[in-house]
């Protein structure tokens, strides 16, 4: 593998993890804060891929999309927050697990009555179109670099809220001690429900601004989940700043693998994932 190759995978392989991390970290801080175990989490990253398709040819323009379709899915999650989630917080597991998972098959047909069952492809913007020059053969898609760095921003900008300001404040405090902050006046119902907006919101933006390279289709959504759940257990439950660094862990070594070691690619995120727990069984950061 040449400098140039090497250079087109670990920019792919940063531009997954960092797309992974806006899926995981919305996953991370849902169960971290609120204890709510959501298998339904990849559902939203598929109705940010169909929202991208039909927003953007009903509006006509992908950058219009996404941001129409963000504010969609905070309201969405704020619906499906009070109608149905907020019931459970202090049920068992078990309950959570039955709810969420049946969710993913109202979704999945809610998706086949809205949209169909076919697939179908986002273009991508004219402004990003364009192809930066490696070598004489080998060029980079601007737009992986634009996913790239749009993630980064919603990163950067998820650690300020949660670390720098008062609701962050309030986030923290709740998941610490539920009880007492609610004791010192934190009205942790809201932070739930602002919680578990932001979560859907993520994962949506991710499916957005992933649908023009990955396409459109069913149950894409049940594909990513289990790799969220990957990089949500060895980066610590709970930890938004595990997420992000096991993440890009998760994104290289996929990458890479999948160029390096074809035969076994499937199986190298497990083993990374079987290495960090038997090293440290808590993940690589704690709550």
């Amino acid at each position: 593998m040449d400098f140039a190759n090497f250079l087109i995978q670990l920019l792919n392989g940063v531009q997954y993890g960092l797309l992974l991390f806006m899926l995981a970290a919305g996953l991370t801080l849902i169960f971290g804060i609120m204890g709510v175990v959501n298998l339904a989490h990849g559902s939203f990253y598929m109705l940010g891929a169909y929202l991208a398709w039909s927003l953007s040819n009903m509006l006509g323009s992908l950058a219009l999309a996404i941001i129409v379709g963000a504010a969609l899915a905070v309201l969405f999650g704020l619906a499906l927050e009070w109608l149905l989630f907020r019931h459970f917080y202090k049920r068992d597991h078990l309950d959570q697990v039955l709810l969420t998972f049946g969710l993913i098959y109202i979704f999945e047909e809610l998706r086949s009555i809205l949209w169909g069952d076919d697939v179908h492809g986002v273009n991508v913007p004219a402004l990003l179109g364009a192809s930066l020059p490696l070598t004489e053969n080998l060029s980079y898609p601007v737009y992986r670099l634009f996913m790239s760095g749009l993630c980064i921003a919603l990163a950067i900008g998820l650690y300020a809220m949660i670390s720098k300001t008062r609701l962050g404040m309030k986030i923290r405090a709740g998941a610490f001690n539920r009880d007492m902050a609610e004791s010192l006046g934190v009205n942790i119902k809201r932070i739930h429900a602002i919680v578990f907006a932001l979560g859907v919101g993520l994962a949506t933006v991710a499916g957005m601004i992933a649908a023009p390279i990955s396409s459109v289709y069913p149950n894409m959504g049940s594909q990513v989940l289990i790799m969220c759940f990957v990089v949500v257990v060895i980066g610590g439950i709970g930890s938004v700043r595990g997420a992000f660094i096991s993440a890009l862990l998760v994104g290289l070594v996929d990458t890479f693998g999948k160029v390096l070691l074809p035969q076994v690619a499937g199986m190298l995120v497990y083993m990374l994932m079987a290495a960090v727990l038997l090293w440290k069984p808590e993940g690589l950061f704690k709550q």
